[in-house]
């Protein structure tokens, strides 16, 4: 069982704010990715809060919906209010916990899982109790504090890793004793990863025979995070032959669709959905994928709904170039691969990112073709201030044709790109996958240096666009980059 916990948990991330319209939104891309169960908020902690697990609960999705709730009647009666089916009933199981957070004895602590559950369960509710800071508990007293909620009628246990401090080896231990001591109770794994290891732990209490494991997309949490979705899903998978409810297909969408709506970018080389995941620059790699790719890819990129792209740079080896330009459409003679090659070369041992675009032109520059631009900025006019909704309008001309398009943005950048983008995708579907800015002189009057990267189906590229404004510069990377996406010279 696959219970996600990116609404609550991942939400609980520093910095992140989420409406209950993104929540909606984020839950409907888990349902269709095939989380078993949703974990959609706190329902009491705000009416922000109940608005999002009422909104998610109405929805009719094929997931469990659940609510976080503490040991307290207030909680348990808002989750139900909220019509949510479950409720992840978390309390207290450490020492360190119950004297210094909750000031109470562990008798005390036995009787409220008692009366927490049965409320719970009287309620309606489907119950997964949640000891928390479990791995730090008395084993003697975990087993009685699971056995009281079970006396009660709670349908799962999840046993809490609340700080991280596990190891594969001592969550296998762990796990093993709990399932020989409850071998009929549906055990879940929750994982944080202070040490890194959540994922590593979860896979571990899922081979000690838990039943469900707790995660969330990104690997988004409080501090270090949770065990990420999908890290646990393709190593299941394909490590272990493991099949789970997952489409694997549907999560990079998933993972861009999250960090979109929560803020956080994902770092270029986290597995799976890093940027970098599947990228390969050194000559010596790029020489072997094109032969084989299981050579420098444990991970088939269209498994997870990723494509492969060679990268230039100073790294790059001449096969790499030129299968580069021919996916372009582009095919120098091998007195032009050469030539080509050493100023890529050049260019990165200035420490310059080159990318796709700036391969295209080089490479056109050196073949002597024609400088082909199929798209050309006209005009560009974008209005912004104080109690005004950033707006921007720009007209184009696409191979002689004026495009004109109009749209809002929660800024200048996003307004001007939106209308851009609407103005293209009539002709061209083209989205934009990732965007990163950098102030690369300083004061002020900084030149700003922005990078994007486009898809057009299965085609990927990146682009950069320098200028003292913000807004423009992120134009010229996002024109840089469609041209290339457009590109039209001699393919044979």
């Amino acid at each position: 069982m696959i219970f996600d916990t990116t609404l609550r948990d991942g939400e609980q991330t520093p910095g992140v704010s989420l409406t209950p319209e993104k929540k909606l939104e984020i839950a409907r891309q888990l349902d269709k990715l095939g989380v078993n169960i949703i974990e959609a908020g706190f329902a009491a902690a705000s009416q922000g809060e109940m608005e999002a697990i009422s909104l998610i609960s109405k929805e009719n999705l094929k997931a469990e919906i659940c609510s976080f709730a503490r040991g307290v009647k207030k909680d348990i009666d808002a989750v139900v209010k909220s019509g949510a089916d479950s409720v992840f009933l978390v309390i207290p199981s450490s020492d360190l916990h119950i004297k210094h957070k909750l000031k109470k004895s562990k008798d005390e602590i036995l009787e409220l899982t008692a009366k927490s559950v049965k409320y719970a369960k009287d309620s309606g509710l489907i119950v997964e109790l949640g000891p928390e800071d479990a791995t730090r508990a008395d084993m003697k007293f975990l087993k009685k504090m699971i056995a009281k909620g079970i006396s009660e009628g709670a349908d799962r246990v999840t046993p809490c890793d609340t700080v991280g401090i596990l190891t594969p080896e001592r969550t296998y231990k762990f796990y093993s004793e709990l399932k020989d001591a409850f071998p009929d109770v549906k055990l879940g794994a929750h994982c944080h990863d202070d040490f890194g290891m959540a994922v590593a732990n979860s896979i571990a209490a899922l081979k000690a025979g838990a039943d469900e494991v707790h995660v969330t997309m990104n690997g988004l949490g409080e501090r270090a995070g949770n065990a990420a979705l999908e890290e646990v899903i393709v190593s299941l998978k394909l490590l272990y032959n493991v099949e789970t409810s997952i489409k694997t297909e549907s999560l990079y969408d998933t993972s861009l669709l999250v960090s979109r709506l929560t803020g956080i970018s994902v770092q270029p080389n986290k597995a799976i959905v890093g940027e970098n995941a599947f990228v390969h620059e050194s000559g010596i790699h790029t020489h072997a994928i094109l032969s084989k790719p299981l050579t420098y890819e444990p991970i088939p990129p269209e498994i997870v709904g990723r494509t492969r792209r060679l990268a230039v740079g100073k790294h790059a080896g001449s096969r790499g170039i030129k299968a580069a330009l021919e996916e372009m459409g582009l095919h120098p003679s091998e007195e032009h691969l050469e030539e080509i090659f050493r100023r890529v070369k050049a260019l990165g041992d200035k420490g310059k990112i080159v990318t796709d675009a700036d391969l295209y032109a080089v490479a056109e520059a050196v073949m002597g073709l024609p400088t082909t631009r199929a798209i050309k900025l006209e005009e560009l006019t974008v209005v912004t201030g104080n109690k005004v909704i950033p707006t921007a309008s720009v007209r184009l001309n696409l191979n002689g044709n004026p495009l004109t398009e109009a749209a809002t943005g929660i800024g200048p950048v996003d307004a001007a790109m939106q209308a851009i983008r609407k103005a293209v995708s009539a002709v061209e579907p083209i989205r934009l996958e990732e965007y990163h800015v950098n102030a690369i002189t300083g004061g002020t009057d900084a030149l700003v240096e922005v990078i994007v990267r486009l898809r057009k189906g299965d085609r990927v590229v990146t682009a950069m666009g320098a200028h003292g404004d913000i807004v423009m510069a992120s134009v010229e990377a996002m024109l840089n980059g469609m041209n290339v996406l457009m590109s039209n010279h001699n393919k044979t």
